[in-house]
């Protein structure tokens, strides 16, 4: 399938290269934490960066081309795009845009509010319908019965809506510096804890595993 993959399942290009994948999935966030901290410098070696504005105006714009580079690297060498960085990278562009443009940094660090609250009303505004959205994406990657994708389902919308919160509350609470390094380093592991946590869920509702205890 070309253009946007709205399934999560590992390509063939994607089992061979599973290093890529995750250097385009973490590479623009590494670009953003590293280019604030280093915004400074980066300045006096590229004095054409200055007319950006400050360290995180800089580090905006950069973040802005490693995620159209990663999005194109992806689309070229697994020939699509996964659904959730095509959207995230769509926000990141407006948003970007808007903080260099307007010299604010609320834009950007409004980011992954929106983002994050987009999935999560998306996700439980299909519940209210009686769709389990979330079956669309990870349907390929594993066989969920109707009542597991339901709760899945619900479960990832409420926690969109929790990192959307948390956004808000670190960012006009804190600095800066603490507001990137919860982007960076905070964001990933509690995404990942989250998501081991929901591995007994999963295998109790697993269509193959019923199948088999019933053999």
């Amino acid at each position: 399938m070309s253009g946007i993959e709205s399934e999560n399942a590992p390509s063939r290009a994607e089992k061979a290269h599973p290093m890529l994948k995750l250097a385009l999935e973490l590479g623009p966030l590494l670009v953003f934490f590293f280019a604030n901290l280093r915004g400074e410098w980066l300045v006096q070696k590229f004095p054409a960066l200055s007319g950006l504005g400050g360290p995180l105006f800089v580090a905006t714009a950069l973040f802005m081309v490693a995620t159209v580079t990663s999005l194109v690297v992806s689309r070229i060498v697994f020939k699509h795009l996964p659904v959730m960085p095509f959207v995230s990278g769509v926000v990141v562009l407006i948003f970007g845009s808007l903080s260099i443009w307007l010299q604010d940094e609320t834009f950007i660090k409004m980011k992954p509010t929106i983002v994050n609250t987009l999935f999560g009303v998306v996700l439980l505004g299909g519940l209210v319908f009686g769709r389990s959205l979330l079956g669309y994406v990870f349907n390929a990657a594993f066989q969920l019965d109707d009542t597991g994708w339901r709760k899945l389902t619900l479960r990832w919308g409420v926690f969109f809506l929790f990192l959307a919160i948390l956004n808000e509350v670190v960012w006009r609470n804190f600095s800066d510096a603490v507001w990137v390094n919860f982007k960076v380093w905070g964001t990933m592991p509690i995404t990942i804890l989250f998501t081991l946590a929901q591995m007994p869920l999963i295998m109790r509702h697993s269509v193959t595993s019923e199948v088999d205890s019933q053999a």
